[in-house]
């Protein structure tokens, strides 16, 4: 049956005719008053002579902070109308920008996942509201406090309709516990939440509040009751990218430079939450011990060394034009930030500055370090950032490389990266603690202490009649953590896991004290001595009850005890990491053959008066790089190498090179040949390795060497040096060189390169690269030596390669 349709009213109002009839009252009324008002201050302007300037430095304000609002909201809006639409439209529709672990079964697994999340969303929305409440709010409170910015609550919470979505879905099946389940997600959240809240008694409010970052989903252990699994650990592997807009009252912080203070406290409770180390632990399940989910697992530990950085940008202003600055560098690996000291008036300091970071996904976690040049007057600006996989670092061992900063117009960094297993032999504290002596760094550690507390019993009060709102601070020396507060309780349980850095476990006392949080007193205290773990079977303390000092005559608190000691990794030696998928990482065809005592390989490595050089990531004591057994390929030559102490080798499929060994088998060598041919032109060759990172999302290039470049004064040897350009466009943001060589014809540079790039852009793109001379034979000649131009989409960069080039002339191009 078909139901006939109303008649139409024609009589009813027409909402769009209504509008359309034109302007409301209070609109023209509105356009007159702010037209007076302007006429009026241009007039008492001139009337009184007062500066323009008075008008001119709002005016710009104003607009600035307008621009800045507008582009903001934009970038929201946009997000938020993607998380709108169809999860397989948009996955589809980005599908040449995928990681290459994302497969077409994966999108169909994340448009699945997708659904199961919009239904679970209403229910999510209540657990959301109660970690805000319980977790995040104290903790902003507090940060907040310290900048004088008290009593900050929140009012409303309110997630709204639109669920986080899963971009990419991959599962790990390989080299992975049979008792537990690994799963990364793409996770983005661009909602329409509301959430309001009190800053100093002023209402404010958050809305179109994004994130976005990779999620891992840790699934253990399996159990044999239902529901199967007995936990879930949720954690970001690096730091999420996030974004909000400021309403209300508090609108008016939402200015570049006031709002940062807010801003950074929001990344900082989101890592302290569930950004690595940090874990969200969620128990499914009575039987599994909360332990197993909560206690911290470190598969090592990154040994950094910032030791200098070079030709950084000019940012203060002398007398005379543009001066030096006063840069430090902030390192970050996940959640874990550490700040080297400020070098004033320099643009090449010298910082020497060692730290350790904690690392607990190896094959997925990058190591950040961002150049600032410090200003007291304003907002520190920003001299560049450059990254470093901490899986090229583990493949290794160690690693000694200059980075080339991005987001700068120039500026270079020298780290020394070594990665540390942990291990339970004791006789390795030996070896340990003789490396950090010959390092001769205070600072440096030597095993690790991983500790969990259950629960406190029978707390004194610590006033009269009230029961104690108690917290536990642990640590060893003077770096310490604290546990969450539990409110007025004599037996609290804080089911919390802690890793604490050890520099010598023979001398070192742990620390435990409980604290109560209204009168801030002790009201128990436990010191235990490390050397007694070394005494332990596996050098460990399992769940057991110990009496605190200074404290009532039955209190007790219930933990464990775990030491580890550091080993130095030797990829030749050891056995290699398991990995978790080779598919999520960009293995770049890299290898090292090196075997070295481990006091050799101290004191090659960190002797500061070294002649170090970076070879695509590896350092090599002032030797140069020959090259190996060379198979001839169309318009290139793969190559192979084999490689001495600290030098990285770059293997191609195609080609195996012999190795030499010295007589005592402990040094290889390369075959001694380099190319003797000066290329098709006879313009000589170029010796490069093009690779593509894909979780980094980073084009690498490393320029090795030139050979053979003409020279036809013997009198007037050229001083190249290469330029590079990404094409089409050969904007100046593109433009990368390196340093200029003197008088040499087979220059060695060894230097390395990125551009951030899309995997799916990279296929349109074109690499420029030119050997250029900075004097030449004739004023009249122009200085460039040979050019190769590579088509990026015909090259297998997601495997990564190292070839010889031939150079050929410059192709003329349009202005």
């Amino acid at each position: 049956m078909v139901v006939p349709s109303k008649p139409e009213n024609n009589n009813a109002p027409n909402p769009v005719a209504r509008r359309s009839t034109g302007p409301g009252v209070l609109s023209i009324l509105y356009s007159v008053t702010k037209k007076v008002g302007t006429v009026a201050i241009v007039y008492l302007l001139g009337y009184y002579n007062i500066s323009v300037a008075w008008l001119i430095g709002p005016v710009i304000l104003s607009v600035v902070r307008e621009e800045w609002k507008r582009s903001s909201d934009a970038r929201r809006a946009l997000a938020k109308a993607a998380a709108m639409s169809n999860e397989k439209e948009v996955i589809m529709a980005r599908i040449d920008e995928l990681p290459a672990w994302v497969y077409f079964p994966d999108v169909e697994r994340a448009e699945w996942l997708n659904r199961v999340v919009r239904q679970l969303w209403p229910n999510a929305n209540h657990y959301a509201r109660d970690l805000l409440r319980s977790v995040i709010e104290p903790n902003i409170r507090n940060a907040l406090a310290a900048f004088k910015l008290p009593g900050f609550k929140f009012d409303k919470m309110i997630l709204g309709t639109i669920p986080f979505r899963v971009g990419g879905v991959k599962v790990y099946d390989h080299n992975v516990s049979r008792n537990e389940i690994i799963m990364d997600i793409d996770f983005f959240y661009a909602g329409d939440c509301d959430i309001s809240f009190t800053l100093s008694g002023i209402p404010g409010g958050i809305k179109d509040f994004q994130l976005h970052g990779m999620l891992r989903v840790v699934m253990k252990p399996l159990i044999q009751t239902i529901p199967l699994v007995g936990g879930l650990q949720l954690f970001f592997l690096n730091n999420p990218t996030i974004d909000f807009n400021l309403v209300g009252a508090a609108d008016v912080l939402d200015v570049p430079g006031v709002s940062d203070i807010l801003r950074r406290i929001i990344v900082e409770q989101v890592a302290a939450l569930m950004v690595l180390p940090n874990k969200l632990p969620i128990t499914l399940s009575d039987v599994v011990p909360a332990q197993i989910l909560k206690t911290p697992e470190p598969e090592g530990v990154l040994r950094v060394h910032v030791v200098e950085a070079k030709e950084l940008m000019k940012m203060d202003i002398g007398m005379l034009g543009k001066g030096k600055s006063d840069p430090y560098a902030l390192v970050t690996v996940g959640a874990q930030q550490f700040r080297t000291q400020i070098i004033n008036n320099t643009v090449s300091p010298k910082w020497d500055y060692w730290c350790e970071c904690e690392v607990y996904a190896p094959r997925a976690q990058t190591l950040l370090i961002r150049l600032f040049d410090k200003d007291d007057s304003k907002k520190d600006e920003k001299l560049g950032r450059a990254s470093v996989e901490v899986s090229t670092v583990v493949k290794k061992g160690e690693l000694d490389i200059w980075l080339t900063l991005e987001e700068a117009k120039h500026g270079m960094v020298h780290l020394r990266l070594s990665w540390h297993t942990l291990t339970e032999d004791r006789h390795a504290l030996s070896l340990a603690l003789a490396e950090t002596q010959q390092l001769r760094v205070t600072s440096m550690s030597t095993a690790v202490l991983l500790v969990y507390i259950d629960s406190a019993k029978n707390l004194p009060d610590a006033r009269p009649g009230r029961r104690p709102d108690p917290f536990a601070t642990v640590g060893v020396g003077k770096d310490t953590q604290t546990t969450q507060i539990i409110y007025r309780t004599d037996s609290p349980v804080w089911e919390k896991g802690f890793t604490c850095l050890v520099k010598n476990p023979e001398t070192d006392t742990f620390i435990l004290k409980v604290t109560d949080q209204k009168t801030n007193h002790d009201i128990g205290r436990l010191e235990y001595h490390l050397a007694k773990l070394l005494t332990n079977e596996n050098m460990e303390l399992s769940d057991q009850p110990l009496l605190l000092q200074a404290s009532g005559p039955i209190s007790r608190v219930r933990l464990s005890l775990r030491l580890r000691i550091l080993k130095r990794y030797d990829p030749e030696v050891d056995a290699p990491l398991p990995e978790v998928d080779d598919d999520v990482t960009d293995e770049a065809s890299t290898s090292t053959s090196s075997k070295r005592g481990s006091t050799n390989a101290l004191n090659k490595q960190f002797s500061r008066g070294d002649s170090v050089r970076s070879v695509g990531g590896q350092s090599v004591g002032g030797q140069s790089i020959g090259s190996a057994n060379i198979s001839i390929h169309p318009s290139k030559e793969m190559i192979s190498t084999q490689t001495s102490v600290q030098e990285e080798s770059v293997f191609s499929e195609q080609s195996s090179a012999p190795v030499e060994s010295s007589a005592n088998n402990t040094l290889l060598h390369r075959t001694p040949s380099a190319t003797s041919s000066a290329g098709e032109a006879g313009l000589g060759r170029i010796q490069m390795t093009l690779r593509y990172s894909v979780p980094r999302q980073r084009l690498v290039v490393v320029i090795h060497k030139v050979a053979n470049l003409p020279s036809k004064d013997p009198h007037n040897i050229p001083d190249p040096y290469v330029k590079l350009y990404l094409l089409p466009e050969r904007s100046k943001e593109s433009k990368r060189k390196t340093e200029v060589m003197k008088d040499n014809c087979n220059p060695v540079f060894d230097e390395n390169f990125e551009y951030v790039i899309s995997l799916g852009d990279i296929n349109s793109r074109q690499l420029e690269v030119t050997v250029v001379t900075k004097k030449t034979w004739f004023s009249s000649q122009s200085p460039v030596m040979g050019q190769v131009i590579l088509s990026l989409g015909d090259q297998d960069l997601v495997k990564g390669f190292t070839a010889w080039y031939d150079l050929l002339p410059e192709i003329e191009r349009d202005s």
